[in-house]
């Protein structure tokens, strides 16, 4: 019987959190860190995550800022190049750039269509595949895409978020059958509706708010940034080792009704 603790200590890792310069992703950076990881912040802007840099340099932690615009395949490639050479190798990546503009479907343009399938999956798709690189000669790496429950439901008005947040949740179980030879594990956080400033706008429409809070069934709160960044760091960790091609869904039982 291997009676052996798990752990959950990222100490000595390096790892690249893609869209970290607030909100979810600054909370997913500075999580990583806290847990003893050093992190490649990825930024549309890179000057744009000051106080993320310094909370994570607070924690004793190397943090670089590193421009990745998500819709740019070269930025993708030479920003994970940076990461890896800075950090002399990368042990985590999370794919946390998403948009998600509202329109109904009948009047979704081909531009808004492009954009967000840009960003959401073939963003995601080219970061993992740029980060496999160096975790396959490692022979050790995680991948953590952010999903969404609108993988798994349907929200109104959102019909190609909601069609690239469930192609994100079936392309971690392809990355994972394909790259867990080499060490690599691949899984996806689905949360529901957080507090953070993208939310902000949505959630401050007491109508919305109040249908939120009814459908997150029996807990009835919004989500917050620590609810994630909890599942993000445990997925990252040695804790879950045997675990690859999974979402984990972090929406208060929403998609339990």
């Amino acid at each position: 019987m291997n009676d052996e603790a798990p752990s959950f200590s990222l100490e000595g890792n390096r790892a690249l959190v893609t869209a970290s310069g607030r909100g979810l992703g600054r909370a997913i950076a500075v999580a990583l860190a806290q847990a003893g990881a050093d992190v490649a912040l990825g930024l549309r802007v890179s000057d744009s995550a000051t106080a993320t840099v310094a909370a994570i340099e607070a924690l004793g932690r190397r943090a670089v800022p590193l421009q990745m615009d998500m819709a740019s395949l070269s930025e993708i490639r030479e920003a994970v190049a940076l990461a890896t050479r800075t950090f002399g190798g990368l042990d985590i990546l999370v794919n946390n750039a998403g948009i998600a503009r509202v329109c109904n479907a009948e009047s979704v343009s081909v531009e808004d269509f492009d954009a967000t399938l840009d960003i959401n999956l073939k963003g995601t798709f080219f970061a993992s595949q740029a980060a496999m690189t160096t975790m396959r000669e490692q022979g050790y790496g995680r991948i953590i895409n952010i999903g969404s429950q609108a993988g798994l439901v349907a929200l109104p008005g959102e019909s190609v978020y909601c069609m690239t947040k469930a192609a994100i949740a079936h392309l971690t179980k392809c990355l994972a059958v394909e790259w867990g030879q080499y060490g690599i594990t691949v899984n996806c956080v689905a949360p529901t509706f957080i507090e953070t400033p993208g939310t902000q706008a949505a959630l401050g429409d007491p109508a919305f708010r109040a249908d939120v809070i009814e459908r997150i069934a029996a807990l009835h709160r919004i989500g917050r940034p620590s609810d994630v960044t909890g599942a993000v760091v445990f997925l990252a960790s040695p804790a879950a080792s045997l675990i690859t091609g999974s979402t984990i869904t972090v929406d208060g039982g929403w998609t339990a009704r």
